[in-house]
């Protein structure tokens, strides 16, 4: 069952949301070599408990930390620990936050120091899938398009979308109903009507599409061992263009005096 949302609810999913984007902003402050994976997510989880919000990923379903933090071939869901930062990395932060009863869900992967132009480019193509797909993310359309958008804007430039892992609803729990993948067809899927609240989150591959699961029971990797890139915004559905709950501001503003 699809759950629409309220204009009051929105804006608590609004609160939620920012609490996760100013906790990536604490993060990327620290996105340097030579730091280790678990000091972020202690730093992460701090910052979300002093600003009167709960860990969203924390015990969900058993996972062990507050951050998910998946270094180059790690697509999703890694767990930190004390791995250290390597010059020319890149690493997706996927944080989540509990404000007010309502979740906030979003992703940023970052370049460590210098990276490989071939992984800036990586970067920048699934960053810009992901607002693609947000523009569709509108009334009197369909999921498909959404995610045809995202589909059509990788697959051109030579990448592949990871199909196991998708987008979802968000709200007063985590992961709602409708899924929302990353490749799909125009005109089909569900109708968007407003109040639909989902998080859409391209997972780009520089290789193939398939992904396995490492041993710690957790984090996916690319089967081929090649980078990956993971962007992710939660939006609220609106007439004639989607309302971004989350924000990538306060990242941008440190990676911005820092280059």
């Amino acid at each position: 069952m699809i759950f629409y949302k309220t204009d009051d609810e929105i804006e608590l999913l609004r609160l939620s949301n920012m609490l996760v984007a100013r906790t990536h902003g604490e993060v990327a402050k620290l996105m340097k070599p030579g730091v280790s994976t678990i000091k972020l997510d202690k730093i992460a989880e701090e910052f979300i408990r002093d600003n009167g919000g709960i860990p969203g990923f924390l015990n969900y379903g058993g996972f062990p930390n507050t951050l998910c933090i998946s270094i180059n071939e790690q697509v999703v869901h890694g767990l930190p620990s004390k791995r250290e930062l390597r010059e020319g990395d890149i690493v997706s932060v996927d944080c989540g936050a509990i404000l007010n009863g309502f979740y906030g869900d979003s992703a940023y992967t970052y370049g460590i120091g210098q990276i490989s132009a071939k992984n800036e480019k990586l970067l920048r193509v699934t960053k810009e899938s992901l607002y693609k797909g947000i523009e569709n993310a509108m009334v009197g359309k369909r999921l498909g398009d959404v995610s045809y958008a995202i589909q059509e804007h990788v697959t051109k430039e030579g990448y592949s979308i990871v199909r196991e892992m998708v987008g979802h609803g968000v709200g007063r729990k985590l992961h709602e109903e409708p899924q929302v993948p990353n490749y799909g067809k125009r005109g089909q899927g569900i109708k968007l009507h407003s109040g639909l609240v989902i998080a859409i989150e391209p997972m780009i591959n520089m290789g193939t599409r398939e992904i396995v699961q490492l041993e710690d029971g957790w984090t996916m990797a690319t089967k081929d061992r090649k980078n990956s890139a993971h962007f992710e915004h939660t939006i609220a559905v609106r007439n004639g263009k989607a309302d971004i709950l989350s924000s990538f501001e306060f990242i941008e503003e440190v990676l911005n005096k820092n280059s």
